[in-house]
This record gives structure tokens, C-alpha cells and sequence, in this order.
């Protein structure tokens, strides 16, 4: 490492970097910042900085700062430090808020070469340095021509010797090169028509760093089996790893899916998400229609450290919603859609699948306390136990961006005391009429005290052309190749379901 010398140096240099005219300090930050990861998609090594800090994150913001700086009149150089790590230097734009006919920016440069201790040795090749070795207590300096810095330092001494220094404990340097910065810089050439201070606007997108939205339910049972209430709280969580800090920001997301032009062999679009919020903090965030998708505003400055996540609560908790249980059966591989011909093969999409999925449903409507468009976000739903007054954790889903007025479906697990089993009783093709019979059996047994409504989903898989000849239950034909088949299943009993189809091509 470089030792104190060095440390004064970079001081030194640190100031030295910011000559010419200068930005001053920020007075005014804001970002609108978009995401676009999937709901619930950010694991948890990624908010500790896990791999390559920044590039991992799955997202982007429009960054805005506005401060103010002096100019002279005619050409000015302004230079501009606070600025993200991860910036995209195509995306950066000028304004002069105070006279923008004025003002105008002839040439603009993003500047990177940051310095570090590689970068400043290899700025000392062919000059001499002072090198420091510690044996013991007693500190040896070496004075000579530094040759090489690769796996170490090579000195030629006075004497004409070479002498590699594998290790060392400090580096004497005798000025501090120009042509290295400490932070990313962005530099503006600016024409100004008339000298003083001016405000301006800088505008640019970064990466690293994204947002995403989680809900809290807390489920509560209902009047019987399959009904039940929920306390319904929203959070956004911001991360932010764009390596800069943003004090006192104006924070917007907008929740939709915001294309953006890939880079090639990149997806082509991303989900992405703005939102602000209004001064009222018991109003939450206030949200409103924008383009096609809709803007959220914070209504009060919040800061976003560098390397931190912040979680905002997105709108007060919506206490005792109505919800409905269900329990779902389907015994079979999923359905991924018709081939070119009919499946005749007996034994294809016969499966010995025994679980049963437990779902909960409720309307994001007005009269209920909801009616709000609900950006997409991880759902998890805890229950009380009344013997501790403790919430324990029952299942998670995700939903994708949800308008008001739609019912949100949740899976949370598979039922333990109620299982399926399905079947093919019978089977047969009959090639000159072009026909394909099948008759399927589900049994389902409830091992419950109280009992339960199923419903059994069946993918009519095997050709378009079908039709139900017998069925001990009603049917709802849900889509083209989808029934369902509602069953209640009495207390520690088993109930049968058995139906006939018939496929022609």
C-alpha cells in the first residue's frame, strides 16, 4: 500500500481536481427510478453488495440535480463531481433554469480514469521514488527509478542496480501527476451571454439501482370454510447502489412495463416503475394515471444513501378485506398446448400428482378499503397464533402490476390433510372414425374435522375438438382446453369424480 505520504498527496490532489468553475452544492435532488426485475427477484446477497457491486442490480433512474453555479461571461469550464458511478454519460443533459437562451454547452465530457494505487505508480514509470520497507521496528527507505509495478515494484538505484520489491510498506512521491480524477466527473464547456450565478438542472440516467413493491397480509379465518378476512400493508423498497448518495430527494416510481432499446442479445423490454409522493404523509403515496402506466409521488424529501435500501410504506394498511379460500387439485403435468395431431400415446399426461394448492383470492376494490392500481411485488401472508399473539408466516406469491377493480389470486402452499389421487379408467382410439375416448377418476380424501371445498382443474389436453359425454359433477368450461369441476368433500371423507370425454379431429 501506499503510506501517509501518499495519503497527503491524494488530499492534496482531491482539491486540486476541482478547479476551474465549479458546481457548488447540491440545493436540490430528485429521481424518478424504474425496476426491472421481476416481482420479488432481487435475492437477499444483492442488498449486502454481493459480486460486482452496482451492475447486478435490476434497474435504472433518471437522476436530476439542481444547484447553483458561477459563471463568467463567454466561455466557461464547469466541472461536475456529483455524479453516479454507474451514470450512462449518453443520457447526460445541461439547463440553465436562470437565462437558458443565454447559455448553451458547447462540448461535454464524462471523465473516469479514477485514481487508485496501480493508476498513480504506473503515472511514476522512469521518475524516482522512495520506497519504504519495514523490518521489525526500524523502517529501510529505498530510493530509486521505478521500472515496473507488475507483481511488486523493480527500482533501478543509484548505482545501476535493479532491485524488485515484492512488498512495502509506503511509497514517497515527490508531486502528484495530472490526468486522474477521485470521483467520476462530468465536464462542461458552457457559453454564457451574461456572468453571475445561475441555476442549473443536470439530468442523466444511472444504473444500480432499483425498486420494488412488498405486501404484508395477515389472514384471519372467515364465517366457515372457505371465507376469510386480511389486513392488507404496502411497502416500496429502494436500493440503491448507484455508488453515489442522493440527501433530501424528490422520489418518484412509475409502475408499468417501460420499453427500453436493448443492448444486442439483451431482452427488449423492462419493467419499470416511477412514483412520488404528496406532503401529506397520512395520504401515503398519491397516485395518478400517467402515460400507460401509472406515477406514484412521495410528497416529502427522503434520503438515499450510497449502498443502503429504504423501505416507504406505499399506502396505510387496509384493515378486515373480505377474501375467499380455495383448495385446487390438478393431477396432471401442465398443459403446454396442442401439438400438430392428436396425442394418442394411452399413457401421456397420466400423472401421480397427490397435492392439492391452497389459494386466496380477494377484489382490489373500492368499497372494501382497496381500489388502488397495485405496482407488481412479493405478497406474504402471516396468520396469528392465539396461544403466543405471535404472526407466523403461512405462504408468498407474486403479482405482476395489477389495475384496481381486478381479483389478486395468491398460491401459499399445499394442504397437508387434503389430498388427490387421478386416474385413467379407460381408454380407446378408434382410428376409421377419428375418435379418441377417455374416462378419468379423481378421488379426493379429507382428513379435516370440517368440510372442504376443491376445485379440480382438468387440462382436456389431447386434441381442440372435445366433448364431456358423462360426468358425475357439474363442469365449468373455463377456456378452450380447461374444465373445472367444484366438489365439496365432507369431514374425514372421500368424494369421487369421474368423466368421460371423447376427442374427434
Amino acid at each position: 500500500m501506499i503510506g501517509c505520504t501518499r495519503a497527503r498527496a491524494l488530499l492534496l490532489f482531491t482539491g486540486l481536481a476541482l478547479g476551474a468553475a465549479h458546481a457548488q452544492e447540491p440545493v436540490a435532488n430528485s429521481l424518478t427510478i424504474y425496476s426491472s426485475t421481476q416481482a420479488g427477484g432481487v435475492p437477499p446477497e444483492v442488498f449486502r453488495g454481493g459480486g460486482r457491486q452496482g451492475y447486478a442490480i435490476p434497474g435504472y433512474a433518471v437522476v436530476r440535480h439542481e444547484r447553483p453555479i458561477e459563471l463568467k461571461s463567454g466561455r466557461n469550464e464547469v466541472r461536475f463531481t456529483d455524479v453516479a458511478g454507474l451514470i450512462d454519460p449518453t443520457t447526460v443533459s445541461f439547463k440553465s433554469l436562470t437565462d437558458a437562451a443565454g447559455t448553451r454547452v458547447i462540448e461535454q465530457n464524462f471523465q473516469f480514469d479514477l485514481v487508485d494505487t496501480d493508476k498513480l505508480l504506473q503515472k511514476y514509470i522512469d521518475r524516482e521514488i522512495v520506497v519504504e520497507q519495514t523490518r521489525g521496528e526500524t523502517v529501510e527507505s529505498i530510493t530509486g527509478t521505478l521500472l515496473s509495478t507488475s507483481g511488486g515494484l523493480v527500482l533501478r538505484l543509484a548505482d545501476g542496480t535493479v532491485r524488485t520489491i515484492p512488498q512495502h510498506s509506503g511509497v514517497q512521491l515527490p508531486d502528484l501527476p495530472g490526468g486522474l480524477i477521485t470521483r467520476p466527473t462530468l465536464v462542461w464547456d458552457i457559453s454564457a451571454r451574461k456572468a453571475g450565478e445561475q441555476l442549473a438542472r443536470v439530468a442523466y440516467q444511472t444504473g444500480g439501482i432499483t425498486w420494488w413493491a412488498d405486501y404484508n397480509l395477515v389472514f384471519a379465518e372467515g364465517a366457515d370454510a372457505n371465507s376469510c378476512r386480511l389486513d392488507v400493508g404496502a411497502w416500496v423498497s429502494i436500493l440503491n447502489q448507484s455508488g453515489a448518495s442522493y440527501p433530501d430527494a424528490r422520489i418518484k416510481l412509475i409502475a408499468g412495463d417501460v420499453h427500453r432499446a436493448p443492448p444486442p442479445g439483451m431482452p427488449m423490454s423492462a419493467r419499470a416503475a416511477s412514483a412520488e409522493v404528496m406532503a401529506d404523509q397520512a395520504k401515503g403515496f398519491e397516485e395518478k394515471a400517467f402515460f400507460e402506466y401509472h406515477l406514484y409521488t412521495l410528497g416529502r424529501p427522503s434520503s438515499l444513501p450510497d449502498n443502503s435500501t429504504k423501505q416507504i410504506e406505499l399506502f396505510p394498511q387496509v384493515a378486515d378485506v373480505p377474501c375467499e379460500r380455495t383448495l385446487v387439485y390438478q393431477g396432471q403435468d401442465r398443459f403446454w398446448g396442442y401439438a400438430g395431431s392428436p396425442y394418442t400415446e394411452r399413457t401421456f399426461g397420466v400423472t401421480g400428482n397427490r397435492k392439492v394448492d391452497a389459494y386466496l383470492s380477494f377484489k382490489n376494490v373500492k368499497d372494501i378499503g382497496m381500489g388502488v392500481p397495485m405496482p407488481a411485488g412479493r405478497v406474504r401472508v402471516s396468520k396469528l397464533d392465539t396461544a403466543d399473539d405471535t404472526l407466523e408466516f403461512i405462504g408468498e406469491d407474486r403479482i405482476d402490476h395489477t389495475p384496481r377493480n381486478e381479483t389478486i389470486l395468491l398460491k401459499l402452499g399445499s394442504a397437508f390433510d387434503v389430498v388427490g389421487e387421478r386416474k385413467q379408467l379407460d381408454y380407446s382410439v378408434d382410428s376409421s372414425r377419428k375418435t379418441i375416448t377417455e374416462t378419468i377418476e379423481v378421488r379426493l380424501r379429507n382428513r379435516k374435522e370440517e368440510p372442504v371445498r376443491v376445485v379440480v382443474k382438468e387440462a382436456l389436453y389431447r386434441w381442440v375438438n372435445w366433448k364431456i359425454q358423462t360426468s358425475t359433477h357439474p363442469y365449468d368450461k373455463q377456456d378452450a382446453s380447461t374444465i373445472h369441476i367444484p366438489v365439496t368433500v365432507p369431514a374425514d371423507k372421500e368424494t369421487v369424480v369421474r368423466y368421460t370425454v371423447r376427442y374427434s379431429w
